[in-house]
């Protein structure tokens, strides 16, 4: 890797500060939620993840909050056990298990006002066309990078 000129480097700070102080705040305000609602961050996130996008299969789950299987399913026994979540067969295969929210579980998703996504969504709405078009190609193209690095490493 080439070296990186000064002024660049003190740019590359600054973007990784503000990544850092977005991923911090963003477990912050969750870990304030939901310990108010008697919740872990992970119940937290999964409640309002079901409220906005509906019934999600476990690997469906697992996949949009980034951890395994076995951790999600720890993480739905538990809700099921507070009768906040069921698990409902496919109809169409078997093998498929959907995580629904129950009535109590849909009534605690509504009395949690807001979450870090929506505050992020809000902020992220103040930008121009222009400003969200250039700010996703850029994220998708670090993102990218990301993975391809993390790939190699664990190849």
């Amino acid at each position: 890797m080439s070296p990186v000129n000064p002024d660049l480097k003190s740019e590359v700070d600054q973007v990784l500060e503000a990544i850092i102080y977005l991923y911090t705040e963003s477990r912050r305000i969750t870990k304030e939620l939901a310990k108010r609602a008697d919740l872990t961050g992970p119940q937290l996130t999964v409640v309002k993840l079901l409220e906005q996008v509906g019934d999600l299969s476990l690997s469906e789950l697992s996949d949009k909050i980034r951890a395994q299987n076995s951790t999600v399913t720890g993480i739905i026994d538990r809700m099921e056990r507070e009768g906040l979540v069921t698990r409902e067969r496919s109809k169409e295969d078997r093998r498929v298990v959907y995580i629904k929210l129950t009535p109590k579980g849909r009534e605690l998703a509504r009395e949690i006002p807001v979450e870090p996504m929506e505050i992020f969504k809000s902020a992220l709405e103040t930008l121009s066309g222009q400003e969200m078009k250039d700010l996703l190609r850029i994220m998708t193209k670090v993102a990218k990078r990301v993975r391809h690095i993390v790939d190699k490493e664990h190849a």
